[in-house]
């Protein structure tokens, strides 16, 4: 527990970081919602509806709506902690103002360090689509992984209003493509393909459910640029409801349909929109899935680039990090150092991971094991410094219980998020001790 000290100073720059954010930001509620819908919706509904199928079958769809459902308070809980701590930092500054350094520390570098696994997991996907379209096995699938990981970071270099309106029109694009693809395939729905239910038994449903954290993973990213946005309290609980709405119909329907369409093989494709585009429109589909596929891995990418370059100046500012990394923590800052160092351990990884020939699974699991210890520690967080009676913090309470339930589907990869836990406390004890 922090000292009544640490207390009486969190609250006083708090509410700096509200008085700051209300005026400095640019983000506009629509650019803020398609920057939740690029952060969730993402690279999710390119893969995750065929891997959830081939490790459930048609009882996946039960995971889908339960994380459909959690979306509600987690979005809820979120947007309440941004819109009141509008701040860097985000969820980080948020567990620093109820808990202390220690803990902002290992929930800054748990999201932080999440972002280069994940991001080449994305990346990965999306290649894997582009060569499904035009060949030239894994060496296309690298080099438009590649050129995500570097588009993104030039988009990303000008500033988050650049990337905010980009965007916009990203999500307009994929939003239109998904409809498409959902309203072709209609048609060759059926209800027989529901049968058997759950082929592989129930305790299945609850591994599926953890790899689908992934696909709802972003709630949070968000939080890390609530100090951009032009009038947090007002637009980011707008953008988080319409945000929800729009999600949430996505997912479920595109898991429905790769289900009810494809029947048992959609546990055999790797590229469930393009099957259903084929299915519905017939003839050659593949280049238009690829350019699904790239508008929805680079919307979760920008999304995650942005939050986690901002998140990274905001840990140095606050010691958690070399103070190096400091450069644009402020609002309307751009963290070019944050953001360049995120870009090249995202390339290592990539590399790493080409070479060593690791599975993409096994990324999304570190992934999604690092952003549930955040979720919670968001959601506990919330507990403390949001009003009782408040919807905020009743929909943290909620979000905490699925958070710990959900903890316990990701198994040994937790391991990963234990070990950059144990990394960012001694950073944070060695260097207080040598400033002490």
């Amino acid at each position: 527990m922090p000292l009544q000290s640490d207390r009486i100073e969190a609250s006083s720059s708090s509410a700096g970081m509200r008085e700051t954010g209300a005026t400095a930001a640019g983000l506009t509620w629509l650019q803020g919602t398609a920057l939740y819908v690029g952060a969730v919706l993402g690279t999710g509904v390119i893969a995750l509806p065929a891997l959830a199928a081939n490790m459930a079958g048609p009882a996946s769809l039960l995971g889908w709506l339960a994380l459909i459902l959690l979306s509600i308070p987690l979005a809820a809980t979120f947007s309440a902690l941004g819109a009141r701590y509008p701040d860097a930092g985000g969820i980080s500054t948020c567990v620093k103002l109820a808990f202390g350094p220690y803990p902002a520390a290992v929930v800054g570098w748990c999201f932080l360090f999440a972002v280069p696994v994940g991001s080449p997991a994305a990346a990965m996907f999306a290649g894997a689509y582009v060569e499904a379209a035009i060949g030239g096995g894994a060496s296309t699938l690298m080099l438009t992984a590649l050129a995500l990981v570097l588009g993104i970071t030039l988009i990303n270099a000008f500033g988050v209003t650049l990337s905010g309106k980009v965007q916009v029109i990203v999500a307009g694009l994929l939003i239109t493509f998904l409809v498409t693809a959902l309203c072709a395939s209609m048609p060759h729905v059926r209800l027989q393909n529901l049968h058997p239910f759950a082929p592989h038994g129930w305790p299945a449903v609850a591994s599926s459910a953890g790899l689908l954290v992934w696909s709802f993973a972003g709630w949070e990213a968000i939080t890390y640029l609530a100090g951009e946005f032009r009038q947090p309290a007002r637009d980011m609980p707008r953008a988080a409801a319409a945000a929800v709405v729009v999600i949430g119909i996505l997912y479920f329907a595109v898991a429905s349909a790769t289900i009810l369409v494809l029947g048992t093989a959609a546990a055999a494709t790797a590229a469930p929109l393009a099957a259903l585009l084929a299915a519905g429109l017939g003839g050659p589909v593949k280049m238009l899935a690829a350019i699904a596929a790239l508008l929805l891995t680079a919307g979760t990418m920008n999304a995650y680039f942005a939050g986690a370059a901002k998140l990274g100046a905001a840990l140095g500012r606050d010691g958690a990090l070399p103070g190096w990394f400091a450069q644009g923590s402020d609002a309307g800052g751009i963290p070019r150092r944050s953001l360049l160092s995120l870009a090249a351990l995202t390339l290592i990884v990539l590399v790493a991971t080409a070479v060593a020939h690791l599975r993409v699974e096994a990324l999304v699991l570190m992934t999604t094991g690092a952003f549930v210890v955040v979720y919670i520690a968001g959601t506990a967080a919330a507990l403390r410094l949001l009003e009782p009676g408040t919807w905020g913090r009743r929909a943290a309470l909620v979000a905490l219980v699925f958070d710990i339930l959900l903890l316990t589907t990701t198994g040994l990869y937790l391991l990963w998020s234990a070990g950059i836990a144990v990394c960012a406390v001694i950073y944070l004890y060695v260097t207080r001790g040598r400033t002490g």
